[in-house]
């Protein structure tokens, strides 16, 4: 199993960006696959996740309306759209295969650091 993600970087307050996990070694289209960020000195962030067939997403509540999960899995990509973008959303953001049946997470990639700031 492998996720790799990318897409972050330096962004001013209010941009936006995209980020990406490319995933091989599994069988994508039949996992449900989550986003999680950890900011500096501070603990693991459930973000998001979204169904193995990209029809349902749930957010955590401070998400809620700037976060958006995706994904294709005739690429074997996830996605998350970040809008309006906070210093306070800087953070080394992961995604993570969900454990079928489970809200754990038994794989995750090595993390795409994003940077927000004027």
């Amino acid at each position: 199993v492998q996720l790799v993600e990318s897409g972050g970087g330096l962004v001013q307050p209010g941009g936006s960006l995209r980020l990406s996990c490319a995933a091989s070694g599994f069988s994508f289209s039949t996992y449900y696959m989550t986003w999680v960020r950890r900011a500096p000195g501070k603990g693991l962030e459930w973000i998001g996740d979204i169904d193995s067939g990209g029809g349902s997403t749930n957010y955590a509540d401070s998400k809620k309306g700037r976060f958006a999960i995706s994904r294709d899995n005739a690429k074997n990509m996830l996605y998350l759209q970040m809008n309006k973008l906070k210093p306070e959303d800087t953070a080394l953001y992961y995604c993570a295969r969900e454990i079928t049946g489970s809200d754990g997470n038994d794989y995750w990639g090595q993390g795409t650091q994003v940077t927000v700031s004027s």
